[in-house]
């Protein structure tokens, strides 16, 4: 035993004297790094033999070995914090572990105290708790009964005052040019709004073909004026939904059921939509700077539930149950989306918004509105009673008697062909039957089928040219323009050949 003991002492003592050898020397190279007085007297050694060429080269090497060093206590400085960092972050984390897991027993005593309150409240009812599965729905309905659980106080409050309301058939007679007209003397006479003859037809024609219109341009020009202009004279002031930077989800436009309060957070737009429900006049919701927030993000379901071709299935969900409260057309927590409403949205595109993508402007009809429309003299005219199912049929009429003649077709699927070649972009069924609304309806309104096609195409399709390299395209801008006048005409296609010119400014 005393041999090991020896050897064990002489072992460790040689390990240890290693390490006591290193620290040492660190410690020692540390002194000698920073013995200022060794570095006079080297200095004082040699400072009668050096040239002044040669003291340059001395201060030069000191310099550098200060920078050196300065270097090197710079990186043992943000090693430190680096490490004090993750230090005091592994501290705050384990804090917050530490607050999650009392949050957690407290929820864990909550949800206990909530059981014993809804076991008393069961006994309350002559049950036993557990007897019945769908006990919060059971509650609910109790509490409905006894004039409690209302959760739709606004839509609940639409029913009362529609109950005995049958709907109204106005006895419409007019034509599609003389809506236009109509309208447009009427925005001038009884609001001060001007617009040409030519944007009420684009209007008109938009409504035809889609749920969703949206009008763009600069400010000022009466985007948001034309669509409240139209609410005025339908006897309906359109529904204004200002859109908020906040916006993110579905919510924002229909509202929320709060499951504190057990109440239903109706907004203005659902109210809207509901009593068109009731009634076959014609509706409108604005949303007012609808790209301050991303279109996608509160509008995508909508964009959605309007692009299906059967009605009927115009359906959202408002709640995932229906309770005995619930208002009269909100059926299994769903309501459907009334047909004889239609949603403008205006665009001011500056560096406050988003852009809008392709998604939404594949569904909805863009109108540009850069131009203050020339004051003039109109005739009196008052807001009409329009009933929404005479202007449909004018719409399918139109739509009927005037179809795009298969010369002009011939030409469209022409272009498609070139601007597939030599832009790779082609138009989709969706916007080609956009355009078999639009471009009839047009024409039934007084304007020329050309006209029609040129403007849906300059503003659904050509508009996707600003997803391309400019700069890369700018050699197919003009044999493009050459290939409109030899299809359809030198003097035809103006909104087109006028879209492809400003790309060629911006190259």
């Amino acid at each position: 035993m005393e041999t090991f003991t020896r050897f064990l002492y002489e072992f460790l003592g040689q390990f240890f004297s290693g390490i006591s050898t290193m620290f040492k020397g660190i410690w020692d190279g540390i002194v000698r790094i920073f013995d200022i007085n060794t570095y006079k007297e080297i200095l004082g050694n040699y400072k009668d033999d050096l040239t002044m060429p040669e003291w340059i080269l001395v201060a030069l090497a000191i310099g550098i070995i200060i920078i050196f060093v300065a270097l090197v206590i710079f990186l043992i400085y943000l090693l430190l914090r680096k490490y004090l960092r993750f230090r005091k972050a592994a501290i705050e984390q384990d804090e917050l572990l530490e607050e999650v897991a009392n949050l957690n027993g407290k929820v864990a005593s909550l949800m206990k105290e909530k059981d014993e309150i809804l076991a008393m409240k069961v006994s309350q009812l002559g049950l036993k708790p557990g007897e019945s599965p769908e006990l919060e729905q059971s509650e609910n309905n109790s509490e409905a009964e006894a004039g409690e659980g209302i959760r739709f106080a606004k839509l609940n409050s639409i029913d009362e005052e529609y109950k005995d309301y049958k709907i109204k058939n106005y006895g419409n007679n007019f034509t599609l040019p003389e809506l236009c007209e109509n309208f447009r003397n009427f925005a001038a006479s009884k609001l001060r709004l001007y617009y040409s003859t030519e944007m009420m037809r684009l209007f008109i024609s938009a409504l035809a073909s889609t749920k969703l219109v949206i009008l763009q341009g600069i400010s000022g020009t009466g985007k948001t004026s034309l669509a409240y202009a139209w609410g005025k004279f339908l006897k309906h002031d359109s529904c204004v939904a200002s859109v908020q930077p906040s916006w993110r989800d579905r919510t924002e436009l229909f509202g929320y059921f709060n499951e504190f309060t057990k109440k239903f957070n109706e907004t203005d737009v659902l109210k809207e939509m509901y009593m068109a429900g009731y009634t076959d006049d014609i509706y409108t919701i604005i949303l007012d700077e609808m790209n301050i927030s991303r279109v996608e993000y509160y509008f995508a379901e909508m964009l959605s539930i309007l692009e299906m071709p059967n009605k009927d299935e115009w359906v959202i969900e408002l709640v995932p149950n229906s309770w005995k409260s619930d208002p009269k057309n909100v059926i299994g927590g769903k309501l459907k989306i009334p047909p004889n409403m239609w949603y403008i949205g205006t665009i001011n595109n500056d560096d406050s918004t988003f852009m809008v993508t392709d998604k939404v402007y594949d569904r909805a009809m863009p109108i540009d509105i850069n131009d203050k429309g020339q004051a003039f003299t109109p005739i009196e005219t008052d807001a009409m009673d329009i009933n929404y199912s005479y202007l449909d049929g004018l719409f399918a009429e139109a739509m009927q008697n005037n179809q795009i003649s298969q010369a002009t077709l011939d030409k469209i699927e022409k272009m498609d062909d070139y601007v597939i070649k030599h832009f790779r972009i082609a138009f989709g069924n969706r916007i080609v039957s956009h355009m078999k609304k639009f471009v009839p309806v047009f024409v039934a309104c007084g304007g020329d089928e050309v006209a029609g096609v040129d403007y849906f195409i300059a503003k659904k399709i050509l508009r996707k040219f600003e997803q391309l390299n400019i700069s890369y395209i700018r050699d197919e801008l003009d044999p493009y323009i050459e290939f409109l006048d030899d299809t359809f005409g030198k003097d035809k296609m103006k909104e087109c050949k006028e879209y492809i010119l400003r790309l060629k400014k911006l190259t």
